[in-house]
């Protein structure tokens, strides 16, 4: 398949969504890229490991917009016009750096529809749990949809994978189909 001048223009971004080292989101994530550039789409990845340590003071509140770290990523968000959020579980949701970077971009009436609003997302949640962060991805549904985003419906929840490797997560080989098959409804969304 051949990549189409509006693809290069605006891959879709992939987020890994904890900064936490060695996470099992940027395992799946680095994965899910691959599986899109299969389908002939631009695809590239931003790891929350790229966040300062000290954002929250640099690039949050009075900060809004003047951090130039922060800046980059959040051309990155304004560039794609989709997005699939790989999400871990972290004490029964998702984890708050997730939220906090998401509270350091425009959203609301400020987004004018450079960040979430009208662009569309997917949502994977991945756990060494057995629910596979269904309720994370209840309570990121919410948060995105009241923030203007289209969410596709299909969302797999990848549980039970320990350690977080590569080779955890392929001892799975359903997880990689449904990953397949929601980047295929993706696509289409």
């Amino acid at each position: 398949m051949s990549t189409s001048k509006k693809d290069r223009e605006h891959p879709i971004l992939v987020i890994a969504g904890t900064n936490r080292p060695g996470a099992l989101a940027e395992i799946v994530a680095n994965y899910y890229v691959s599986i899109l550039a299969k389908e002939g789409k631009q695809a590239q990845l931003l790891s929350l490991n790229r966040l300062e340590p000290d954002f929250i003071v640099k690039a949050l509140y009075a900060n809004k917009g003047k951090d130039p770290a922060f800046n980059t990523l959040v051309r990155e968000i304004e560039q794609a016009q989709k997005m699939v959020f790989i999400v871990p579980q972290y004490n029964g949701s998702f984890p708050g750096v997730l939220k906090t970077f998401i509270d350091g971009l425009e959203v609301g009436a400020a987004d004018q529809g450079k960040v979430f609003r009208y662009k569309k997302c997917a949502l994977v949640g991945v756990s060494k749990g057995y629910q596979g962060n269904i309720l994370g991805l209840s309570h990121l549904t919410d948060i995105l949809e009241y923030l203007g985003m289209q969410v596709l419906p299909i969302k797999p929840y990848l549980s039970r994978i320990s350690p977080p490797s590569m080779e955890a997560f392929e001892a799975h080989p359903r997880y990689l189909t449904r990953l397949q098959e929601q980047a295929k409804h993706f696509i289409r969304f």
